[in-house]
C-alpha cells in the first residue's frame, strides 16, 4: 500500500511541476485567484508527501520546501513564466500545512488504533 501512495504522490507532484513550469496555456485556472490556486496545489501536496512518507517528518518538510523553491526558481528557464517569492512563501506554507494535516491526522490514528487494541 505505502508503494501505491508513493507513486501517488510522486505524480501529483511531477502534475504541480507541470503547470508550475510547463507553458502557461496548459495551466489549470480556477475562481481561486493565483495565490488560492497554489495554495490548494500544495497544501495537496503536502497532505499526499505527508501521507506517503510518514517517516522523518521533519526531514521530508525540509526536502520538500527546498524543492518548492528549486520549482519556483527554474521558472526563471520557462518561457512565459516567472519567479516570485510571493509564490514560493505560499507554497511553502500551504505544503507545511498540508504536512501538518497529514501528521495530526497519523497521530490520531495511531492513538486510536492503541486504544482499540487495548479493548
Amino acid at each position: 500500500m505505502r508503494i501505491i501512495l508513493q507513486i501517488g504522490a510522486g505524480l501529483l507532484v511531477a502534475a504541480v511541476a507541470f503547470a508550475t513550469l510547463g507553458p502557461p496555456r496548459y495551466r489549470p485556472m480556477t475562481h481561486l485567484g493565483q495565490d488560492g490556486e497554489h495554495a490548494l496545489a500544495f497544501v495537496l501536496v503536502g497532505l499526499a508527501v505527508g501521507i506517503a512518507f510518514p517517516r522523518r517528518p521533519w526531514l521530508t518538510a525540509v526536502i520538500a520546501v527546498i524543492l518548492t523553491g528549486v520549482v519556483e526558481l527554474l521558472q526563471f528557464l520557462a518561457p512565459g513564466r516567472h519567479a516570485r517569492l510571493e509564490d514560493f512563501i505560499v507554497d511553502a506554507l500551504a505544503l507545511c500545512g498540508g504536512l501538518l494535516v497529514a501528521a495530526a491526522a497519523r497521530s490520531l490514528i495511531d492513538i486510536w488504533r492503541q486504544k482499540t487494541a487495548s479493548r
